[in-house]
Formats: C-alpha cells, sequence, structure tokens
C-alpha cells in the first residue's frame, strides 16, 4: 500500500477545481458519520480548494471550509467528468452533457475505484459503495471520500490556525527562498533525527515515508543524524531538492525520485514501480549505487529505508 503523500493531494485539489469549483453541490453522508457536516454544506456553491502538505481546504460560498486529510488509508472516488491533469495545469472537461464516465481512485494511488469496470461506469451518478463518509457532486461530476483521518467543517479562522501549525510546502508558497530558511531553521535547532524531522509536518509539510526516505538518500545523508548536527547547506539542499521532487509529482502522480535514469529508464520506471526508488522498499535489495543490502528499520513508528554505506 502506498500511503498519500503531498503530491496526491495537490493534485486532488486541482481534480476539484477542475471540476467542482463554481457548482454548486449536493453533498451528504451515505455512511452518516459526517451527516451534519454534509447538511451545513449542502446546496452552497464551492468557490476554491487549495492543499497546504497532506491536507486539503475546500471553501464554500459563506466561508465554511471542508478540511481534509487523508491519513493513511483515505482516498477519493472521482466518477463522471474527470477532467484530465496536463503537465501540472487544470485541463477543464467539457461543461455540457459527459460523454464520457470514467472512474478515477485518488490516494493511495490512482487507479480505478473497484466499482468500476475497466474505468467506465455503467450508469450515473453510481450508488455509492462501502463506508463513504462524504460524497459532493455536480450534475456531471462525483466525488466519494473513505477512510479519512480528519474531515470537518471549519470557519476560516480556524483553517487558518491548522496551516499556521504546518511547516512550509513548496507547492503552497510564492517565496520558496524564505520557505526554505523557514525549514533550515527548524530542523538545524532540534537534536531529533532529521530522518524523523522530515516527517514532521509542522517542520516541513507534505513529505511521508516514500520521499523522506528518497531525499536522505539523494543527500547521501546518514538519517540517524541530530537535525543540529546537520549543516546548513545540507539542510537548504534537502528543501531545494523537495522543491523539484514535489512538482514532478504532481505533475506525474508518480514518486518516481531516480535522477539517473534517461529517458528510455524513466519510461521502464513509470511502468514498473520497482524501478522508480533508490531505497524506498528493496529491503535486503543491493543499493543501486555501492551494492551494499538495504537497510529497514523502524523509526517513529514507520519504516525506514536507506544505504548504511551510502549514507554514512
Amino acid at each position: 500500500m502506498t500511503v498519500p503523500e503531498g503530491h496526491t493531494v495537490h493534485r486532488i485539489a486541482r481534480q476539484f477545481t477542475a471540476d467542482f469549483v463554481g457548482h454548486r453541490l449536493a453533498v451528504s453522508s451515505p455512511q452518516g458519520r459526517f451527516a451534519a457536516g454534509a447538511a451545513r454544506l449542502d446546496g452552497q456553491v464551492l468557490t476554491g480548494t487549495t492543499a497546504v502538505g497532506k491536507q486539503m481546504f475546500a471553501t464554500f460560498e459563506t466561508g465554511d471550509v471542508l478540511r481534509v486529510h487523508l491519513g493513511l488509508y483515505g482516498a477519493w472516488d472521482f466518477f463522471g467528468v474527470v477532467s484530465p491533469i496536463v503537465d501540472g495545469q487544470d485541463a477543464r472537461g467539457s461543461m455540457g452533457a459527459p460523454r464520457l464516465r470514467r472512474a478515477v481512485r485518488m490516494g493511495e494511488d490512482e487507479r480505478e475505484p473497484p466499482s468500476a469496470e475497466g474505468g467506465l461506469l455503467a450508469s450515473f451518478p453510481p450508488d455509492p459503495v462501502g463506508a463513504v463518509r462524504v460524497r459532493l457532486a455536480t450534475e456531471h461530476s462525483v466525488a466519494d471520500l473513505r477512510g479519512p483521518s480528519a474531515c470537518e467543517v471549519l470557519d476560516p479562522s480556524a483553517v487558518q490556525a491548522v496551516v499556521d501549525r504546518l511547516g512550509p510546502d513548496p507547492a503552497s508558497t510564492d517565496d520558496l527562498e524564505a520557505a526554505g530558511e523557514v525549514v533550515v531553521d527548524r530542523i538545524t535547532s532540534r537534536g531529533v533525527a532529521v530522518g524523523q524531522l522530515l516527517m514532521d509536518q509542522s517542520v516541513v509539510a507534505g513529505i511521508g515515508n516514500i520521499y523522506r526516505a528518497e531525499l536522505l538518500f539523494r543527500a547521501r545523508l546518514d538519517p540517524h543524524t541530530p537535525g543540529r548536527r546537520v549543516p546548513r547547506e545540507v539542510v537548504r539542499a534537502l528543501w531545494d531538492d523537495w522543491a523539484v521532487l514535489l512538482p514532478d509529482g504532481i505533475r506525474t502522480g508518480l514518486m518516481l525520485t531516480r535522477e539517473d535514469l534517461d529517458d528510455e529508464g524513466r519510461a521502464r520506471a513509470i511502468a514498473d514501480p520497482t524501478e522508480r526508488h533508490w531505497v524506498y522498499g528493496r529491503a535486503g535489495l543491493p543499493c543501486r549505487v555501492c551494492g551494499t543490502p538495504v537497510v529497514v528499520e523502524e523509526m517513529a513508528g514507520r519504516k525506514l529505508y536507506f544505504c548504511p554505506v551510502c549514507q554514512r
């Protein structure tokens, strides 16, 4: 299972921008656990969607904001008109009757939901299947949320309080230089292992297990190094690398972190997930650089992959 990381949440926000923003939505909670929140939002126009780190904020015309954090298991299923997102930009679909009734899951990874066959729907809208926490629907598009760790309606001040607790996100800032300095200060002032700090959403937002392992390997940095012992220029290089990997993930929908691939190698990695990473998911396999078996251990409750030689 691939846990949703920052690039996925940004893609989901862009999907909503493409197909739901500007529409008056029917909002329901088929599961029933979000009934009060759904009733508050039902019938409102969605005016904007944004992502910060692993959290999405959908703003409605009254100022109400739906905050969603997918957590470990959450995912959105999109049905009906699902506009393509090309080169990181929203490619808006037709506002008329849908000619193609598609089904796409965005969360753990992007694939067709179990309720669709061949990515196509027999009828629209589909009946909710399973534990759907909230359904957002226009005349032509439906989004079903299942398994989130957070799903709540907030006012703008409460949203700002949530955002203020998050670290910088390269895709949510207009000043990468200043945001990078914040991350450098937060990491180099702590005695906690840098491998743990990169997963701390109050330090830097959006990095999950895969990006954490890959960023550290690309920097040839021992994940156990206390933050205060990591040179500022090394932390800055980590931030700059994150500012490259995240937009690539948003554009492609993939966490492809090997910079050694030519065009042919990148095509192979797109088709074969086992070719996408330097160390993540490769416990016991030879390091792609030095041949030493990749190590996996637990750090702060999550699996950490690294090369004990390249990352000394």
